[in-house]
């Protein structure tokens, strides 16, 4: 039996042109995929219609903020926010996207709750078995934005 899930946008701290991924096609404790509609990447569309591989890391990270999103509220507590800090292992396999494609992206919690939280993210085309896009991601969570401003203060 599917499980509806909520609109990114409940998840998500993006909208409109900057919310990029698809619907959330599965969650689980440990993993969230999503799908992605290159076409809903216009904002970095180039000429001849494609979008650069590079885009794959925000794709990445805005199903880490699903996954995140959906657990806060499996848990029945507020989506917390997070900053996304950078990557490690990285590996691109294409250089670009076409705007007819639709690919999933997969989010795995690797470790942390609160402060730094690390993710296992992958790419992959429907019916392939290889990625083509991967690597680590890395983001710090805090239980109200307004932590983070506290910590910048003198």
């Amino acid at each position: 039996m599917s499980r509806a899930h909520p609109p990114l946008a409940e998840l998500v701290p993006h909208s409109g042109s900057m919310l990029l991924i698809g619907p959330v096609l599965e969650h689980r404790p440990e993993l969230t995929r999503c799908g992605v509609d290159v076409a809903q990447s216009a904002l970095f569309r180039r000429a001849d219609g494609r979008v650069p591989a590079w885009v794959a890391l925000e794709w990445m990270a805005q199903c880490v903020a699903a996954h995140g999103g959906l657990v806060a509220r499996a848990l029945g507590e507020p989506v917390r926010p997070g900053l996304f800090l950078g990557t490690r292992g990285v590996r691109l396999r294409a250089d670009d996207f076409g705007p007819d494609e639709v690919l999933e992206v997969r989010a795995r919690h690797l470790r942390g709750e609160l402060g730094l939280v690390a993710f296992a993210c992958s790419l992959v085309r429907p019916g392939e078995s290889e990625p083509v896009a991967e690597g680590n991601l890395s983001v710090y969570v805090v239980d109200r934005i307004e932590s983070l401003r506290e910590r910048a203060l003198p």
